[in-house]
């Protein structure tokens, strides 16, 4: 029989569909045709695979050889399907036994040397073919990626003739490994939350973003320290948990950015610049890959001089920042992809920054500062839980050699209301639905008449209102309180009252 069928995974999003390479030999004039929605990469990979046979010192079948990348519906793309083309054809000509190819999934781009080259993509394709009870053999530059994935039984090659001798029974494929498990003190943050003098309110503000996961906007003139305290925020975030931190190695992995393995837990601080387009926001091109917003999931978006950015980028925030999720729409492709971050933002009170000094610095008219500030919309302001205006720093509290807690101290605060808010409800407050806020935020009749004043006079909508009530729940949790008391509602209160 001249048919084998060899099995790979394409790249969709950040899923990774199984495909099944089938590969005919017939009568005819020789040559070779690559069919199932092919993008030009894969059918260009026709030549490759040819040479790379013949430079192993293997034979080519000089008949008529179609190969059939199944589902014909899906598109393919990349170079990661010349190891499994390569292995169908010389399946199928006898050159590999076919039996041997039925338990594995192969990827790899093969070099006219026939060496294998390392591919994007490999971290969701382990993923799911151990979901399957498949073993993989990947190209040896994506063995330290691919060894992330724990029960996986993954096989690393450096070249084509590699892999046959281990299908033939000649010798036998390393698995893939990582380096040691990192320790913490290999992976402490360089920046610690003592080197920030003053501004306590601030520093109060950011451990309860911190604490649960809620949107931080920073607001004050230059040098008060706004960028100084956003990148201290990854100091005293939780670590990622197993799930959450291959989550992010996918995303990563689609995107063909290198999983840095010393650090692979550590939550993501993406801070792109003000001039970045929507498409670098959130993701896209014809072939859809992730943006910033995907690359930040389960870590922190900043923006810094947020209302620099143009107004139309900041308004594609808006449904990744309430679903956690974005779907990129193209007329021949669609993808979504995991958006769950937490944003952090500054921005000046004004355009020249000094709006409200008591030295009288700000020349601005009123006209300009409202002008500036409809910059942000009210609906993308909405959504963010906690606002905060930071004035000046006193010159005596900068010369002094007094420092605040230290990010060590701050996380292990942190870590324990999280894992109040994990053991409730499996999930962070700022992540709660509407009917998980009305179970695990309950106020007495009291706190209903304060929540309800605020409401009126700061003319709230319904999303604010149950956003305080999730910072609410977040300052207890922090205080080690089971109930929602009246300083915490009006802690959460007082950071809904900047007005955009």
């Amino acid at each position: 029989m001249s048919l084998a069928v060899v099995y790979s995974r394409a790249q969709d999003g950040i899923g990774a569909p199984l495909v099944a390479c089938e590969v005919h030999l017939s009568g005819g004039l020789p040559g070779t045709s690559i069919v199932g929605l092919p993008e030009t990469a894969v059918k260009e990979a026709r030549d490759r695979v040819r040479a790379a046979i013949l430079n192993a010192q293997m034979d080519y079948p000089q008949r008529r050889v179609t190969v059939n990348l199944a589902p014909a519906d899906l598109p393919k793309d990349g170079g990661r399907f010349d190891l499994p083309i390569a292995l169908g054809i010389l399946a199928a000509n006898g050159g590999v036994p076919r039996e041997a190819l039925d338990d594995y999934e192969f990827i790899g781009e093969l070099a006219l040397s026939g060496e294998l080259r390392a591919v994007h993509g490999v971290l969701p394709a382990v993923l799911q073919a151990m979901q399957r009870g498949r073993r993989v053999v990947v190209p040896r530059g994506n063995g330290g990626e691919a060894a992330l994935v724990g029960g996986a039984d993954v096989r690393v090659a450096g070249s084509l003739l590699e892999v046959c001798a281990h299908l033939a029974g000649r010798a036998d494929l390393p698995a893939a490994q990582t380096d040691a498990e990192p320790s913490a003190e290999a992976v402490a943050p360089l920046s610690d939350l003592a080197e920030v003098r003053g501004q306590q309110q601030a520093r109060r503000a950011l451990e309860i973003a911190a604490a649960g996961t809620h949107n931080l906007l920073l607001v004050g003139p230059p040098g008060t320290g706004k960028t100084m305290l956003a990148s201290r925020l990854p100091g005293i975030l939780p670590p990622l948990a197993e799930h959450e931190a291959l989550e992010l190695a996918a995303v990563r992995s689609v995107a063909g950015h290198d999983t840095d393995i010393a650090s692979w837990k550590r939550r993501a601080f993406r801070a792109p610049h003000h001039t970045a387009s929507a498409v670098a926001l959130v993701g896209g091109g014809s072939v859809p890959r992730p943006g910033e917003v995907s690359l930040a999931h389960h870590g922190v978006l900043f923006l810094d001089e947020l209302p620099e950015f143009d107004r139309h980028v900041l308004e594609v925030l808006r449904e990744p920042l309430e679903s956690g999720r974005i779907a990129i729409s193209r007329a021949a492709r669609q993808a979504e992809f995991p958006a769950r971050f937490q944003l952090v933002a500054t921005m000046n009170p004004c355009p020249c920054g000094y709006a409200g000094d008591p030295g009288g610095r700000c020349r601005c008219t009123p006209d300009v500062i409202a002008r500036y500030r409809s910059r942000l919309s009210g609906p993308l302001l909405d959504r963010i839980d906690l606002k905060l205006e930071m004035p000046r720093v006193p010159h005596a509290e900068l010369r002094g050699t007094a420092s605040g807690e230290s990010s060590a101290v701050v996380r292990a605060r942190v870590i324990a209301a999280r894992a109040h808010q994990i053991a409730r409800a499996g999930k962070p407050n700022a992540w709660l639905g509407n009917r998980e806020v009305e179970r695990d935020c309950v106020l007495d009749a009291r706190l209903h008449t304060l929540l309800d004043r605020a409401v009126e006079r700061l003319g709230l909508s319904a999303r604010a209102y149950h956003r305080v009530l999730r910072v609410a729940r977040t300052i207890a949790d922090l205080a080690d309180s089971a109930r929602i008391d009246a300083a915490h509602l009006s802690e959460a209160i007082q950071y809904r009252r900047f007005e955009g």
